[in-house]
């Protein structure tokens, strides 16, 4: 705003008005959200210390991931107490299938239980994470679309979505020419099988994720926000790899964003300072909003 505006605005009285729109421009940002693997290390030393620090960092919202029929070896009323203490919300889960490693909380070991628990914790999502190397053959690729869709039915009586979230691998070829991850999506139910996109493993796997926004639109609720250094391929903070947030942002609509999770796997930093770095880039740029 120039000198010139300032003034007729406030001769007007509509100075407040428009300092109230700043203020909710500011305040229409998406909370920030991450996946809690990233600092592993740090919960298993100490819980509540490391969600403590998150919170500290302006984190609101998280992606948690090892429940085995309790969260961190914690009961779920336990766990919620934690969370309010801390001021923060889980949004989304992530579970294996189960049938290589049959645990509690797998999608094969009382699902239920699972979703009762997510759902008493008020979570939106909870998510099949991760196939073992066990897993990712022709047979169980075929018989995986069945299970998925049968996870997602009972979720959906929770008012719980249900995600796949995929790395590389599931971008190589099954017997035909299609891929393993257009399997999945061809193949499972579009109301009750959402895909949370990984934008690192798609984009290491060499595809382009706008493609498939264009040709499975609002499929992709859920993302990982991750990114991916020049010539190792390694992880990195956000903004300090190749990925090119901003154009994948820009179709969020298209993929029908919800929810977005920063994310490292690793890092050769310390992964607290690892994060304050993409944090300090996602604020500086509109485009996460």
């Amino acid at each position: 705003m120039n000198r010139k505006d300032f003034i007729s605005l406030s001769g007007l009285g509509f100075l407040g008005l428009y300092a109230c729109g700043t203020s909710n421009l500011m305040n229409n940002r998406k909370p920030l959200a991450i996946q809690l693997y990233t600092i592993r290390d740090a919960v298993s030393e100490n819980l509540e210390k490391s969600l403590e620090r998150l919170a500290e960092m302006g984190f609101k919202q998280l992606e948690i991931y090892g429940y085995n029929g309790k969260f961190f070896g914690k009961s779920r009323t336990e766990f919620q107490s934690i969370l309010k203490n801390v001021g923060l919300e889980v949004i989304s889960s992530h579970h294996t299938t189960g049938i290589v490693h049959n645990e509690k909380g797998t999608l094969l070991n009382d699902w239920e239980r699972s979703v009762d628990d997510l759902h008493f914790i008020g979570s939106k999502y909870m998510v099949c994470s991760y196939l073992f190397g066990e897993e990712r053959t022709s047979e169980h690729y075929r018989k995986l679309p069945e299970l998925l869709d049968k996870s997602g039915e009972i979720t959906s009586k929770a008012r719980i979505g249900f995600a796949y979230h995929n790395h590389d691998f599931e971008f190589e070829k099954m017997d035909s020419e299609q891929t393993v991850y257009d399997f999945i999506l061809e193949n499972t139910d579009s109301e009750l099988v959402k895909m949370e996109l990984d934008l690192y493993w798609i984009s290491k796997a060499g595809f382009n994720p706008l493609d498939y926004f264009e040709k499975y639109p609002k499929r992709f609720p859920l993302w990982h926000v991750k990114d991916m250094k020049a010539g190792t391929r390694d992880f990195a903070e956000i903004g300090n790899g190749t990925i090119d947030f901003k154009t994948i942002f820009e179709a969020k609509e298209k993929a029908g964003l919800q929810y977005w999770f920063l994310e490292q796997d690793s890092s050769d930093k310390d992964i607290f300072e690892s994060i304050k770095i993409s944090k300090d880039h996602i604020g500086k740029n509109r485009f996460f909003n």
